[in-house]
């Protein structure tokens, strides 16, 4: 069967559709057109007309009377003399003794990062130029254990873990994910 353009063709109109109803006019739709017109337009005259009533209106200014004759007058003249105030904390702060506690903050060692492990020693030297491109310098260890040998690329030591995290924070905004702190061994 040959492919055929059914796009382009023209409808063919001599034939008419037993299913399809022609469309006519009918009275019925124009005369319900014509009653929702003849609200709105109702309702927008009945509202223009509104506005226009409360403009002419003058104003009247509420009346109290009740109140003005169940509240006596006072004479704002007669003030009381404020209070003295008495701050205390002034004569204490002076006296005051500073009690120091004597602690000590123990540092649990130096930190070391650890921001892959491959079993490669190529794959690892890429990530230690990623690194490098961040301007941190790396190094590339190997390790034996149970499953062969692994090269592991590891940061540091730190002194402190905050400066190892500050430098986890750079790795992650030059795509360097996953990097792990922990206590040099």
């Amino acid at each position: 069967m040959a492919p055929q353009d059914y796009v382009s063709r023209k409808p063919n109109s001599k034939k008419k559709s037993p299913y399809k109803k022609e469309a006519q006019p009918s009275p019925a739709m124009s005369l319900k057109l014509k009653v929702v017109l003849a609200i709105t337009i109702f309702f927008a005259a009945a509202f223009g007309y509104g506005l226009w009533k409360l403009n002419q209106t003058p104003a009247q200014p509420p009346i109290f009377e009740e109140t003005k004759k169940a509240a006596p007058a006072k004479q704002e003249t007669d003030l009381p003399a404020p209070p003295q105030e008495k701050w205390d904390y002034m004569k204490e702060l002076e006296t005051k003794e500073v009690e120091v506690g004597e602690y000590e903050v123990t540092n649990k060692g130096p930190y070391q990062m650890q921001c892959g492990s491959f079993k490669s020693r190529e794959q690892a030297e890429v990530l230690k130029a990623k690194i490098a491109f961040a301007g941190i310098t790396s190094q590339v260890r190997e390790t034996k254990g149970k499953n062969g040998t692994w090269f592991k690329v590891i940061l540091g030591p730190y002194e402190r873990k905050r400066l190892a995290e500050k430098d986890k924070h750079l790795l992650k905004s030059n795509q360097v994910n996953y990097c792990q702190i922990w206590l040099w061994r």
